[in-house]
C-alpha cells in the first residue's frame, strides 16, 4: 500500500567532483522492512547513503527522492534528521574536547527544537542517556570521554548505535557498520539495531559481507554495481553472492 512507503527513490543520478556515481537508482522501502545494499568497492553504496543524508558535496543530477511523502531533496541535512533519518558513518569522526554527554545533549536538544519541543531537563536527559548506554552495553564512564577520541573500531561503532538509540529514527542507514568489528562487537551492534527496529520503522544496511546479515536479517537484498541496482531478491541472494561473487551478476 502507498501509505506504507517510507522512502521512494526514482531515477536517481548523482555524483561528486564532476563524476557521475549513481546512474539511475530506483528503490522503494516500506515500513517494517530491512533492506541490505551490497556491491563491490566503488559501486556507489556510500554515495547513496551520503545523498540520503544530504551531504552537500554530492550533487543530484536527476531523479527524485520522497521520504514519508515529502521531497527529501528539498530538505536540509538538519531537516532530514528532524524528520527521522539517521546515518551511521563508516568512519566515525573524532571530536577532541567535546564529551559524549555534551555532544549528545546539544544534539538531542537541537533535534527537539527543530520539532518545536522544549529542551530536555537535565535529569531526564541523563536518565535517557543511561538507559540507552546500557542498551548497547556501553560502560557509563564513556559518557565523560571525548567523542570517539582513543576509541577502538568497535567502540566507535557502538557509539554510533548508541546515538541511533538516542535519536530513535524512522529510517536508519548503516553504512558499513561492520567494518573493522570483531565478532563480539558485531553481535552487540547488531543486537542494538535489531532491538530498535519496529513495524513502523525501516533500515538500510550497506555492507560488503554476509556476516553482518547473519545477525541483521534483511527482508530485501539489492546489489549495486557501477551505479545501478542490478539485482534485487530475498535473503537467498546473500548466500549466492558469498559463493559466486559479484561478477556472476
Amino acid at each position: 500500500m502507498a501509505n506504507d512507503i517510507l522512502l521512494k527513490i526514482e531515477g536517481l543520478r548523482a555524483g561528486v567532483e564532476g563524476k557521475e556515481i549513481l546512474k539511475g537508482v530506483d528503490l522503494v522501502i516500506r515500513k517494517g522492512e530491512i533492506h541490505a545494499v551490497m556491491g563491490p568497492n566503488g559501486a556507489g553504496k556510500s554515495t547513496l547513503s551520503a545523498v540520503l543524508a544530504g551531504k552537500p558535496q554530492f550533487k543530484i543530477l536527476d531523479g527524485s527522492i520522497e521520504f514519508m511523502g515529502r521531497d527529501l531533496l528539498a530538505m536540509s541535512p538538519e531537516e532530514r534528521s528532524w524528520a527521522g533519518i539517521f546515518l551511521s558513518f563508516q568512519y566515525p569522526v573524532e571530536i577532541p574536547g567535546v564529551t559524549i554527554t555534551n555532544f549528545m545533549k546539544t544534539a538531542i536538544n537541537s533535534h527537539r527544537k527543530g520539532k518545536g519541543l522544549e529542551p530536555l531537563k537535565a535529569g531526564d536527559f541523563l536518565k535517557l542517556m543511561r538507559e540507552k548506554m546500557a542498551f548497547v552495553q556501553m560502560k557509563p564512564e564513556f559518557a565523560k570521554r571525548e567523542v570517539n577520541v582513543g576509541f577502538s573500531g568497535g567502540e566507535k561503532k557502538r557509539n554510533e548505535i548508541f546515538q541511533m538509540a538516542m535519536f530513535d529514527p524512522t529510517l536508519a542507514i548503516l553504512d558499513e557498520t561492520d567494518s573493522g568489528l570483531d565478532v563480539d562487537a558485531l553481535r552487540i551492534v547488531a543486537s542494538g539495531v535489531n532491538a530498535l527496529h519496529t513495524p513502523q520503522k525501516a533500515a538500510i544496511v550497506i555492507t560488503h559481507y554476509q556476516r553482518l546479515l547473519d545477525y541483521i536479517v534483511p527482508d530485501v537484498v539489492h546489489v549495486l554495481k557501477d551505479g545501478r541496482i542490478v539485482k534485487t531478491a530475498g535473503r537467498e541472494l546473500v548466500a549466492m553472492i558469498e559463493e559466486k561473487g559479484y561478477d556472476s551478476l
